[in-house]
């Protein structure tokens, strides 16, 4: 059989108030002696080199003025020997100029040598009708070192130091001097609303920085999802283009065994071969082209089926223009010159972006599309230039995407090309693009000592 259970012990009130306040003290030693960024000047990540000095020159300012000031008061009206009086008084004020990189190390020095002048003047002969156990320069000097510290440490590190600030005032309350003037209550009270007030900006100031470092990280997605979404709306339409050749190599190497008499069986397995791995790559660009195509896209029947513009559909895409209320004169090439398909889709989508952003930001401008081409038939040029709105118009849209300009830089670097677009110093814009007419050449392949001794 088991024993009777043991009966519980019951702490006494004594010691669980004894724990308690050894556990608050222990905390409060570790938030007083646990600086944050010790080192780091306040505003030390600010722009401007002024602001940055500010601290330095509020610090200096109150180190200088507050020295003689303490030691004048200390030794003449409180009645203090003039070494101590001196002593005293540089360790309250010289700390300061520490409090701009190390408050939380400064507030250790400066409430100790607090501590030590209430002390001292205890046994004063001038105390009686002061104030005391913390006269006027000291509240002041006190103040400004609370203003340092609560831009600084976070807030479980200003409590510890508002409470003791508070607890030292208590103590010294019973051993106040006959005649004197407490200032216990209101230099702790004042101490709360400056590091409450100074921790409340400190917090807004960081709010704000969070959110203006969000706000640049959401820019910077945001041009990179303009960026993609410009790159896949590209592939989309170049897809067909591709397909379209595609599509002729394997019908070609399906018919050539049919067109073409007396080939070779190796001949007609060899255009079965491509017309095999032609249909393949087809089938691999539709895959491809499914998933990037949207869900609205497939939603309303699939892949596109009207063919890809043209240069040659400029003067329909201005009659549009024109109707939707911008003047535009359109010219063109007299002799037609053969494009290959992704510049001459490339020309059309700049020239379309470009009059678009007119109508969306400079409605009724006089504008001027021009296309042409180099004496030596190497380059397209296409070039889109409007005038100032006129005044009584304003813009449909103050400020812009990005994918206009964005798409334009993508179709001119896919067939190598450059672009050049700004504002002109009448006010109006300028698109000027130059697309190559034949594509780049292919770097030279080394020749081995075998080709060349073939020839």
């Amino acid at each position: 059989m088991s024993g009777p259970s043991p009966t519980p012990v019951h702490e006494p009130a004594r010691q669980r108030v004894l724990r308690a306040a050894r556990q608050a003290l222990r905390v409060l030693a570790v938030e007083l002696g646990t600086p944050t960024e010790p080192g780091t000047p306040l505003f030390g990540s600010v722009q401007n080199p002024w602001l940055r000095r500010l601290p330095y020159l509020v610090a200096f300012g109150f180190a200088v003025s507050l020295l003689p000031t303490t030691i004048t008061i200390l030794g003449h009206d409180y009645g203090l020997n003039g070494g101590l009086a001196g002593a005293l008084a540089t360790a309250q004020t010289a700390p300061l100029l520490l409090a701009v990189t190390r408050p939380l190390q400064a507030w250790w020095v400066i409430f100790t040598a607090d501590i030590l002048c209430a002390m001292a003047l205890t046994g004063a002969d001038g105390v009686a009708g002061r104030a005391w156990p913390w006269p006027p320069m000291v509240i002041v000097g006190y103040l400004a070192l609370m203003v340092a510290l609560s831009l600084r440490e976070r807030s479980r590190t200003l409590i510890a130091v508002w409470l003791t600030t508070g607890v030292a005032g208590i103590l010294f309350e019973p051993r106040t001097p006959d005649g004197s003037v407490g200032t216990w209550v209101l230099l702790f009270v004042l101490t709360g609303v400056v590091l409450m007030m100074g921790a409340t900006l400190r917090e807004r100031g960081d709010a704000q920085r969070k959110l203006i470092e969000q706000e640049t990280i959401s820019e910077a997605e945001r041009a990179r999802r303009t960026l993609l979404e410009e790159r896949t709306r590209i592939a989309r339409e170049l897809h067909d283009v591709v397909a379209h050749h595609m599509s002729v190599i394997t019908v070609q190497a399906d018919s050539a065994p049919y067109r073409l008499s007396g080939l070779p069986r190796e001949a007609e397995e060899e255009f079965g071969s491509i017309a095999a791995t032609a249909r393949e790559s087809l089938a691999e660009m539709r895959r491809l082209l499914g998933v990037l195509r949207s869900e609205e896209t497939e939603r309303h029947g699939g892949p596109e089926k009207a063919p890809q513009p043209g240069i040659g559909m400029l003067p329909k895409l201005v009659e549009g223009t024109v109707r939707a209320g911008v003047p535009v004169e359109l010219s063109l090439p007299e002799d037609q010159v053969p494009l290959e398909p992704a510049v001459d889709l490339s020309a059309y989508r700049i020239v379309q972006e470009a009059l678009a952003n007119v109508v969306r930001h400079a409605p009724g401008a006089r504008t001027r599309v021009s296309v042409t081409t180099a004496a030596d038939g190497s380059r397209l040029t296409v070039l889109v230039v409007n005038s100032p709105p006129p005044a009584p118009s304003a813009p449909l849209e103050t400020t812009g995407t990005g994918h206009g300009l964005i798409g334009m830089r993508e179709r001119v670097r896919l067939v190598d090309g450059s672009l050049d677009t700004g504002p002109l110093p009448d006010g109006g814009f300028r698109v000027a693009a130059q697309l190559p007419l034949s594509p780049p050449p292919a770097p030279a392949a080394s020749l081995s000592p075998k080709d060349s001794g073939s020839v």
